[in-house]
């Protein structure tokens, strides 16, 4: 067997990476594409491999040769590379293809070993590798019925959203024996390259083949290996994220500080929302005016405000929405620069944050990091400070100050000529009986001297809208806070999710409700892991100390191999052990593989 590699693109995505050298030699984690390529392929015992070049032939041909590879390769240059397409690339290697059996890549992949070796290990003689179609993929599709056969190819062009489901992306390697090739791909190739010209993709000649009764190729299923097309350098970033690994790809996850959608196979109990909203009917309402939304501008400031406001029974005048709570709470600190107290988790995980005059932090000494207003006001009592940032409940612990309680800090705060933050972002997934929201009309204009925010993009589980609220009975702050925001900071599809929120709070009502069922289950087995110890926790996360024979890091990673993020804190943690991670409540189904890699371990 042979290897034929298609390496004459100039990969123009790539910009200035590609601008002096070929596509294939850019490097992921430090290593060239085609180099890795290369070593995979020089472990097979191949007779030989052919690699088409074109763009930079030269520096690709004496790049290849300085490497150490055994297995003889032999070139073949696309002169006209500018213009055509791998179609006349693979053309012009046609006369290896009727040599013996072959294996063809395209040289812009990076993937592990074992992808190769899943298709070398199948039996059948032609095959295309193929993986479960993912939102990050891009190109050629194919259909599969029960048996792996390649019902049918489908290009960009006839791409439909509504069968995501049944796609299966090309990895672009493939094996054919010498037979397929002599008696159908050579001279289907030659036959299409007279008939549609050169500027084309090769996998239209197999598009054709698979509409012959029985056709002789099938498709091989990925399950789970490794593999990325590097086009551009997005493409880059996240290659170089999924073929790290240990504590190296951990960190480079947490920079990203979310977006872990890229990353489908991962599972995300690194950032806390809710698992159970929004509901089916109120996500097909956002969808049936997706398109609208997305072409139309949004509402300037003042009406978004006005919306934000109905949804919580508060006056326009009273609030101001914001691009997620940063963005609110970035705000108030740049209008009141003096020094602030603030409660050690509130910008946990926050390296941007700005405290202007100076921060003094409040870090609670119970082992379980809880601690109640009464500490507090006696914390800050005789120390300097404007203003006062709370979350609560905490961002770390899930520590909950109920609600008389709260209005007891509030008063002293007044009292004290104090500033006072609140976010309650979570407060919604307390257990506490109460009524727990502070976002009530009396209560703010009895206090003007208090700033209230949540976020709703993490109670109501939609954080890719980054919507947020802050709410205070200081009209004239608020109105001050709306000339601070950018006029339109919140985009058309988060304001009609607050335009129509107000039809589905019994909905919310009834997810809050499964959320506690299962959070109560999830802990419970939480504690039965016998190197973990789970704090009491108020919201849609646990605290929990890692002991022996565990460090907080080495279980993260330990975890990653399984395609689990869960949050490490020993960067967030003002405590000198800093043995400890934070685990998002998500669906029965999730919590479940999660307890099963915890038990594992």
């Amino acid at each position: 067997m042979q290897a034929v590699i298609l390496a004459a693109g100039m990969g123009k995505r790539l910009k200035e990476l590609t601008s002096e050298a070929v596509k294939c030699m850019v490097k992921v984690n430090g290593s060239g594409m085609i180099d890795r390529m290369l070593g995979y392929l020089d472990r097979l015992g191949l007779s030989r491999i052919v690699v088409v070049t074109g763009y930079e032939s030269k520096k690709l041909m004496a790049h290849i040769d300085a490497l150490s590879v055994s297995t003889p390769i032999e070139y073949v240059d696309n002169d006209i590379y500018d213009r055509t397409n791998n179609i006349w690339s693979l053309c012009l290697a046609k006369d290896y293809l009727l040599k013996e059996d072959t294996l063809l890549l395209e040289s812009d992949l990076v993937f592990e070993e074992a992808v190769l070796k899943k298709i070398m290990d199948n039996p059948y003689p032609s095959l295309a590798l193929v993986d479960k179609f993912e939102s990050w993929m891009d190109g050629t599709v194919v259909t599969l019925d029960e048996h792996d056969g390649i019902k049918e190819f489908v290009s960009k062009r006839e791409f439909d959203f509504d069968k995501i489901d049944e796609y299966y992306k090309t990895v672009n390697i493939y094996k054919f024996s010498r037979e397929f090739s002599e008696l159908y791909y050579v001279p289907f190739l030659e036959a299409y390259c007279k008939a549609m010209g050169t500027n084309e993709y090769y996998e239209q000649v197999l598009k054709l083949i698979v509409c012959m009764d029985n056709p002789p190729i099938k498709a091989v299923r990925l399950d789970g290996e490794k593999w990325y097309e590097i086009d551009d350098a997005q493409d880059l970033d996240i290659a170089e994220t999924v073929f790290l690994e240990g504590r190296s790809k951990l960190e480079r996850l947490r920079k990203r500080r979310g977006g872990y959608w890229r990353y489908p196979k991962l599972l995300d109990y690194c950032n806390p929302t809710n698992p159970f909203f929004p509901n089916k009917r109120l996500m097909h309402e956002l969808k049936s005016g997706f398109e609208t939304l997305v072409c139309r501008q949004p509402s300037g400031i003042q009406v978004n405000s006005l919306v934000a406001a109905k949804s919580f029974g508060l006056k326009e005048e009273q609030t101001v929405t914001g691009n997620g709570i940063d963005e609110l709470v970035k705000i108030f600190m740049h209008m009141f620069p003096g020094k602030q107290g603030v409660i050690h988790s509130f910008f946990a995980g926050h390296d941007d944050a700005d405290t202007g005059g100076g921060c003094l932090e409040y870090i609670p000494d119970s082992p379980d990091f809880t601690y109640t207003a009464d500490e507090i006001m006696n914390y800050f009592e005789d120390r300097e400070i404007q203003s006062l940032l709370l979350a609560n409940p905490d961002k770390l612990s899930g520590n909950y100050i109920g609600k008389p309680d709260l209005l007891r800090l509030v008063k002293w705060a007044a009292g004290k000529g104090i500033r006072l933050v609140i976010d309650e972002s979570f407060a919604d997934f307390a257990d506490a009986a109460e009524d727990k929201t502070l976002l009530e009309q009396e209560i703010l204009n009895l206090n003007p001297q208090l700033l209230v925010v949540k976020s709703i993009s993490d109670s109501c589980g939609v954080p890719g809208l980054r919507l947020g609220i802050a709410a205070s009975g200081d009209r004239k702050l608020i109105a001050e806070m709306k000339k601070d925001a950018s006029m339109w900071n919140i985009n058309s599809l988060a304001e009609f999710y607050m335009q129509i929120f107000e039809k589905y709070k019994d909905a919310y009502r009834r997810a809050l409700l499964e959320f506690q069922e299962v959070k109560r289950s999830f802990i419970g087995e939480l504690q039965k892991i016998e190197f973990l110890r789970v704090l009491p926790s108020q919201t849609n996360f646990v605290l929990c100390k890692v002991l022996k024979p565990y460090s907080s890091g080495e279980l993260a990673v330990r975890l990653l191999e399984r395609n689990i993020l869960i949050k490490e804190l020993s960067d967030d943690m003002a405590v000198s052990d800093k043995q400890y991670v934070r685990i998002a409540v998500r669906n029965g189904d999730d919590n479940e593989r999660l307890l099963d890699a915890l038990k594992n371990l």
